[in-house]
């Protein structure tokens, strides 16, 4: 196949008839996932389509595929005067590796009512290149997987586009692959664009 799960996203996903808790939000089998976007990714081919859309650096694709994950929630919302008390505050990292980053989110359980069920599903890929850089620059183990993109997230959302990348996550990268980033420098442009939508929306988790 053309695109495997890789260990980072796979902590992301909970087993069918488990409960979703933390950032184990997706309840869906990581195998027959990874097949459905491979059989997604082939019908475009077959279509004429390249499916695979520009990331923020050569080795990052974004693939955008119909929410195909019963009851699976947007995790984009736009920060009102009503609900802006209810943001939440904490330093952390996304595994025992990385450096801890200050995140902002809304808890869901406290947004519920004001969340809808994702259209699409964002699946940002990582080339096989730059995993393997990574996970040696992080320490780990090489898991002998050869598939050119290795899905690193998955973010359900309202549209079949790019949302900008948090602000916090492009300060994470530009610290580099030691650190848990990925080493590529912060563009100012971006960055100002990602703050502007950002300063509007929150994430929900």
């Amino acid at each position: 196949p053309a695109v495997a799960m890789e260990a980072f996203a796979a902590r992301n996903f909970v087993e069918k008839g488990q409960k979703p808790s933390g950032k184990a939000f997706i309840e869906f089998d990581t195998v027959e996932f990874a097949a459905r976007v491979n059989v997604f990714y082939e019908e475009r081919l077959a279509a004429g389509e390249d499916p695979l859309k520009p990331g923020y650096a050569p080795f990052c694709k974004h693939l955008f595929v119909p929410n195909f994950v019963p009851g699976l929630q947007d995790t984009v919302l736009l920060i009102t005067d009503a609900n802006a008390a209810l943001l939440k505050s904490e330093y952390a990292a996304r595994t025992e590796k990385e450096l801890p980053v200050l995140g902002r989110w809304f808890p869901k359980d406290a947004v519920r009512e004001h969340i809808v069920e994702a259209r699409f599903l964002d699946v940002i890929l990582y080339s096989r290149e730059q995993i393997i850089e990574e996970n040696k620059a992080m320490g780990e183990p090489d898991d002998g997987v050869r598939a050119p993109w290795g899905i690193v997230s998955v973010k359900p959302q309202g549209v079949d586009t790019e949302i900008p990348m948090e602000p916090i996550t492009m300060m994470r990268n530009a610290l580099g692959v030691e650190l848990g980033g990925s080493g590529v420098p912060m563009v100012r442009e971006e960055y100002t664009k990602s703050v502007e939508f950002w300063n509007k929306h929150g994430r929900v988790q």
